[in-house]
């Protein structure tokens, strides 16, 4: 995978406010590939530990990692059965927001 591609990933994650969360889909538009959801995926998967990864979920506003789940409920975002409750009220889009 291309690092600058990843560094990007890891730049735009960065930036997503406690309490809010984001998709695959909306950091890999904002970096300039759309379709790259899958491989915004793979980089989350080895990124820095002061990349804010938890926050980074699926489009249906499932959780990938059900690790993340006790990271987000500290944050204040409740989530049942793997899924954040009031997603659309907590998504974070990058490209309206920064």
């Amino acid at each position: 995978m291309d690092e600058i591609f990843k560094q990007q990933v890891y730049e735009v994650s960065r930036l997503i406010p406690k309490g809010r969360v984001s998709t695959y889909g909306a950091i890999a538009k904002a970096v300039g590939y759309p379709n790259h959801s899958r491989h915004v995926g793979k980089a989350m998967g080895g990124c820095p530990e002061d990349v804010p990864a938890h926050r980074v979920i699926s489009s249906s506003g499932v959780l990938s990692v059900p690790e993340f789940q006790k990271r987000l409920e500290a944050e204040g975002i409740v989530v049942e059965n793997l899924r954040i409750k009031n997603f659309k009220k907590l998504f974070w889009d990058p490209m309206e927001e920064l």
